[in-house]
């Protein structure tokens, strides 16, 4: 199972909307068992990981591990549950259940009315951490969002100038195009788009599946020169207020949602649904703070990976988060550290939603 969720990560940004799923398929042997197939999900969602790891073997009497309940209904392709039960597997062990409405417990109650010995749980935690975007979207019609913040020592992200780059060092940066390929789209306020004019794509990372780039901007009141230089590489998406025209932006090839409004602002947990029903199951905000605020107050951000350099730049600052409004400390959002890591001469801490639920 380890070796199947090692391969379900290779999917991370890169087969929504559907889930990265990782199969191995095993022959037992005296010595315990030898690999003759495995597989993950393509690129885009297709074909599932349990159809690759088939392809091309003789599975009788093998055991298949999967790290989540094979599908069992008729989509674009035929339901892999029902190509495990032609290839003649006699076991197949599963990390986590469906919750995806045409499958629940049907894959697993099909694999065993054909007399496939089911074991179900293995390793169930691992599994869900790594999927917690497609469960999410399926769950609760959201996305994971990683809310991503590079900042100095005392927690700015730029002087009272404006001046940001770079705060922090290129290994950090590098590292930050690596988070943008696991992620299906990557998010920014407006805000930033006029501070930076950034491209947010993925570069000198060999080849990969772009990520969306995502504009939250209600009037549309931006210019995003290098986004729109850069569609034809990766797609762009703009969310907007109900009042704003999107016309010259969908003529230049970009997706456009009108978003319902909280006040002035684009109220996050109506963007959020709208990006799950377009099928994005994991999203990485890079900022900027008033974007940053308004996921964390809706309770919307499942990780923060953090950047902190070893510069100050004190309260004059520009701050990492806007207002939140905050006057208990009860009240402000908490998360576990999940890692500390040495980047070049900065350091990434990375933490997790103290109420995941995936836990």
């Amino acid at each position: 199972m380890g070796m199947a969720l090692s391969l379900g990560r290779r999917g991370l940004g890169r087969v929504w909307p559907n889930p990265n799923v990782g199969c191995v398929i095993v022959r037992p042997t005296e010595s315990g068992g030898h690999v003759i197939g495995r597989g993950w999900t393509a690129d885009g969602g297709r074909p599932h990981a349990e159809t690759r790891a088939l392809n091309g073997i003789d599975a009788t009497g093998a055991t298949a591990y999967v790290t989540l309940e094979p599908c069992a209904h008729h989509g674009k392709t035929p339901p892999c549950v029902d190509k495990l039960i032609a290839a003649n597997v006699s076991r197949v062990v599963i990390a986590t259940g469906d919750p995806d409405p045409r499958v629940f417990g049907r894959g697993i109650a099909k694999l065993r009315a054909a007399g496939i010995d089911v074991t179900t749980g293995v390793r169930e935690n691992e599994a869900r951490a790594d999927m917690a975007g497609f469960l999410l979207r399926i769950t609760e019609n959201r996305p994971f969002v990683t809310l991503k913040l590079a900042s100095s020592f005392d927690g700015r992200i730029a002087t009272a100038s404006g001046e940001s780059k770079w705060v922090t060092g290129p290994n950090a940066r590098r590292k930050v195009h690596a988070l943008r390929a696991k992620h299906d789209a990557v998010l920014v306020g407006a805000g930033t788009v006029r501070a930076d004019d950034p491209s947010l794509t993925v570069r000198d990372m060999g080849a990969v599946r772009q990520p969306v780039r995502i504009v939250v901007s209600g009037q549309l009141n931006i210019d995003a020169a290098n986004l729109l230089a850069t569609i034809g590489v990766a797609p762009l998406w703009l969310c907007h207020g109900a009042n704003a025209d999107p016309q010259k932006w969908v003529d230049r090839g970009a997706k456009t949602f009108a978003c319902d409004l909280q006040g002035q602002q684009i109220d996050p947990v109506d963007m959020m649904h709208k990006f799950a029903s377009a099928g994005l199951t994991r999203v990485f905000c890079e900022g900027g703070g008033s974007l940053a605020a308004s996921l964390l107050g809706a309770g919307l951000v499942d990780e923060v990976v953090g950047f902190t350099a070893g510069i100050v730049l004190g309260a004059e600052g520009l701050p990492s988060i806007g207002a939140m409004g905050l006057d208990v400390l009860a009240d402000a959002p908490r998360f576990d550290l999940i890692e500390t890591i040495r980047i070049g001469t900065d350091i990434m801490h990375r933490w997790q939603r103290a109420s995941l639920y995936l836990d």
